[in-house]
Formats: C-alpha cells, structure tokens, sequence
C-alpha cells in the first residue's frame, strides 16, 4: 500500500492500541516471504536489513544503498499492505536523496539508527539529522528512531531515554531502544514520548502480547524471522541428500 494512503493507514496502527495489544510487525526479506506474512493477516510488514543482506549474500550492514533500495521496492510491489524498511544508518546520503529514494520505492516508514562503524553518534545532531529527513519527506514517512545504546554497552536506561527525547522532538514518530533489557521496559515507557518499539525473538522470551503488557506499542522481529526460516529449511534439506553424494567433490 503506497502512497499518502498508505502512510495514514500505517501511522494509524500505531496509536490507541491497549496495553497487551502491541502492532506486530514481522519482517520478511524478499518478495515471496512478504506475501506469504502478508497471507498470514499481518496488517504492515517492516524489513529487516540483516535478514536482505544474508538474502542478498552480504554480511549485516554491508548491503550497498542500491540493493537495498531495490530490494525494498521489491517487496512493497508485492503486497498490498504498508511497508517500512529499515534503512541502517541511511547509508551516507543527504536526508533529501534519501527521503525521495526510499518514497521512490513504495515504503511508507523506516528505521534510521544513531550509531555508525559501532560508536553513537551525538545525539543533537544525529536530531538534527532527523529533523532534516522528515522534513524532506514532506509528512509522508513514519520515522523510527532506533538508539543503539544498548547494543554499544551503555546499560543506563536514563541514557536512552535522553536521546529517544531528542528524535522525538525532531520529529520521529516512534523510538526504538534496540536489544533493550526486558526489566527496564517499564521505565522507557514511562520516560519516553510516543509509540515504544521493541525487539522481540520468535520462540524466545516474553510474547508480544507480554512486551505490550511492559509498554511495547510495536514489536518487530529484525533478521530473526529469516533466521528461522534458513534453519526450518536446512532441516527439510538434511535428510534429501544421498550419503554418497555429499562425499563427492
């Protein structure tokens, strides 16, 4: 589902939800895996970029912008449901080049994280940074700020809490304190602004419905999904190949 339409339905999903009752936003990493979440009654899909680059044959973060943006049109052309794309650190482009790629593609949101080569960046000006992008977007983008102080050691949840502050004041519609601890959900709900994204793993860990019971207004998935599905298919494979075929050169 592409334009304006597209982007209102999407933002709407995020706002009036009951606690219990986070939007659940698998991630699917090709065109065949988003019609088959799509099948399965998901009312927005969110790409997750580690699981495109295996897709695709590159290591998480290695995806070159072009692929990555092709790879997302991709998938939109092949549901009817809206589709935000996670676009990493946004790969060097200006916020304007960038804006007008990703609304090129169909996809209605995306994640832009606060890190580069593993260290944070400043958060003022990567809120700056952010400020400039929606505004190049003309309102037609849902931006999900993702903060990367957890997965950078820094533990303090007051730390993310400052910084989800700042992207929402510049404008992002969502905030996403990646790999956050189950124990200090309850804290970033309460500090932070606005819809609270978290990470969840399929078949691990608290369900969706018990991360919004802890403040989670979203969950999505990342590479793990992808993940799983590799394994399920090296599992059906195992048992196809003759012994004496997998001795030969």
């Amino acid at each position: 589902m592409t334009g304006p339409g597209g982007y209102d339905t999407f933002r709407a999903l995020h706002h009036g939800r009951l606690p219990g009752e986070p939007l659940v936003l698998p991630g699917p990493w090709d065109a065949a895996s988003a019609r088959a979440l799509e099948d399965a009654g998901f009312p927005a899909l969110a790409t997750p970029s580690a699981g495109i680059a295996a897709c695709l044959g590159y290591e998480d973060g290695g995806t070159p912008a072009d692929e990555m943006f092709a790879a997302v049109a991709r998938i939109v052309r092949a549901v009817d449901v809206p589709v935000s794309a996670d676009l990493e650190g946004g790969y060097g482009l200006a916020p304007k080049e960038l804006a007008e790629r990703l609304l090129e593609t169909g996809a209605v949101g995306c994640n832009l994280e606060d890190s580069h080569g593993g260290v944070l960046k400043d958060p003022y000006e990567h809120a700056d940074w952010l400020a400039e992008v929606r505004a190049a977007a003309g309102g037609r983008l849902f931006l999900n700020a993702r903060v990367d102080t957890f997965v950078r050691g820094v533990g303090d949840p007051l730390r993310a809490i400052e910084r989800a502050a700042l992207y929402v004041a510049a404008g992002a519609d969502c905030v996403y304190p990646i790999l956050a601890p189950v124990g200090v959900l309850p804290l970033l709900r309460s500090g932070i602004r606005g819809p609270l994204n978290v990470l969840a793993q399929p078949g691990a860990g608290p369900s969706p419905t018990g991360l919004g019971e802890l403040g989670a207004t979203r969950i999505t998935f990342g590479p793990g999904l992808q993940r799983r599905a590799m394994s399920a298919l090296a599992e059906i494979a195992a048992p196809l190949l003759p012994v004496d075929q997998g001795s030969r050169p």
